[in-house]
């Protein structure tokens, strides 16, 4: 699950322990990126909201949009599966599997298709966006404060990656329950875990 032992659910002290719950009641189950933090559960609860901080100006497709973007390229295959599966609420499969795939869909605009492989640079290689990426964005209507957007979406994203793909945290059980051929172009990097996730308790838990 992780190359650093990790706090037992069972085990955990007052505020890992919260956050566990807190996490639980998200998903249904702690998460292994949970775990991962439990030695600083303060970082993950700061970075819960930095991200909303970040997404809150964002309408939810462009979010997703940029964020899966990003993710794919970092080769998180936890989060681009968790985004590639949230791409379905705008999306048929069809559709997000060609966008997976960096094929060419008549379902994002322009600007979408500009934005996210603007994503997909910023979180490939930073140093390497040039003033004629900006101006790309420009010419499809982005805002100054739009691109900013998308920078700050992708570099958050690479931030949060990052911590879980140097710690050896697989992406989660459920996910295997995705499409088969979307979940193989999803799974970009370590593999799912094989173990089912665990639970404080039996959901819904008492308060």
């Amino acid at each position: 699950m992780a190359f650093i032992d990790t706090m037992a659910l069972e085990s955990a002290p007052g505020d890992v322990r919260d956050m566990y719950a807190r996490q639980q009641a998200s998903w249904g189950y702690v998460p292994n990126y949970a775990k991962a933090f439990s030695h600083r559960p303060e970082v993950l609860a700061r970075w819960g909201r930095l991200l909303a901080e970040i997404r809150r100006p964002m309408d939810d497709r462009r979010f997703e949009l940029v964020t899966f973007a990003a993710a794919h390229e970092l080769r998180n295959s936890a989060c681009a599966l968790a985004h590639g599966r949230a791409l379905t609420r705008f999306f048929d499969p069809d559709t997000v599997l060609a966008v997976a795939k960096g094929a060419s869909t008549d379902e994002l605009t322009g600007a979408e298709r500009a934005m996210m492989a603007f994503s997909r640079k910023v979180a490939r290689d930073a140093a390497s966006v040039t003033q004629a990426d900006i101006d790309t964005l420009r010419d499809e209507g982005l805002s100054d404060v739009d691109i900013f957007d998308i920078v700050a979406t992708a570099a958050g994203r690479a931030f949060f990656t990052k911590i879980l793909d140097a710690l050896g945290v697989l992406g989660d059980a459920p996910f295997g329950v995705i499409d088969p051929a979307l979940r193989e172009v999803l799974l970009v990097g370590r593999p799912l875990d094989r173990e089912p996730p665990a639970m404080l308790c039996a959901p819904p838990c008492p308060p």
